[in-house]
């Protein structure tokens, strides 16, 4: 079941994110790497619950400082404008917790998912680095019923930490997972997403951490 909008994130969890910056956790499971490109090395590992990837993201964004791509990551509106499968993307006010509703579009014949989730932002001192988290998991919203037609998904979750690599660009690691649910096999999600990142990761531009994070979704 997922948790109520109420609660947010611990300070482990943050604190957690940082970790991954330093020493990145990939001891202890089968995590297995996948793609290395201009720096970035992503990795996945299975979830044997779900047939999907769990994925984590490790690398340097050259020339890009960290409180700007954190600044163009939080941005919805700058995602509707380069976003081209986002249907439907805001941020409202739920009990205390900034909620975001995001609709996907799906190619025909499947039906578009949706999202509703919390985010939170923060920056923190880590031994005299400033570093910028960004956590966000799947919530359970009273004032998001489900759409007909359009299929909610769950278990949702992401986490971002971003901090300067000593020059002008940014050390980022990206931890993401979601399950997108209905009738589409896991061997397709899994083949969406792989060659999704292939394709669209671009080092030298800030949208490349935002293109990452889009769904897993089967798109041509």
């Amino acid at each position: 079941m997922e948790p109520a909008v109420t609660g947010g994130f611990s300070p482990e969890q943050f604190r957690e994110a940082c970790a991954e910056l330093q020493q990145p956790a990939l001891a202890g499971a089968e995590w297995q790497l996948m793609m290395e490109t201009l720096g970035i090395s992503i990795y996945r590992l299975l979830d044997q619950q779900t047939g999907l990837y769990e994925y984590k993201v490790f690398g340097v964004l050259e020339d890009c400082p960290p409180a700007l791509l954190a600044d163009v990551y939080m941005d919805l509106d700058y995602r509707k404008q380069w976003d081209q499968y986002v249907k439907e993307l805001y941020e409202k006010e739920c009990n205390g917790e900034t909620v975001v509703y995001w609709e996907v579009k799906y190619p025909f014949p499947m039906s578009n998912r949706d999202y509703v989730y919390i985010r939170q932002r923060r920056e923190l001192d880590v031994e005299g680095r400033k570093i910028y988290v960004v956590l966000a998991k799947s919530a359970s919203v009273p004032q998001f019923a489900e759409r007909p037609g359009v299929i909610r998904v769950k278990g949702y979750k992401q986490s971002l930490a971003i901090e300067s690599d000593g020059k002008k660009g940014s050390k980022v690691f990206m931890y993401y997972f979601d399950n997108p649910g209905g009738q589409i096999p896991s061997w397709l999600i899994n083949w969406a997403a792989k060659n999704q990142s292939r394709i669209k990761w671009d080092a030298q531009n800030q949208k490349a951490l935002l293109l990452l994070s889009v769904t897993q979704t089967p798109h041509d």
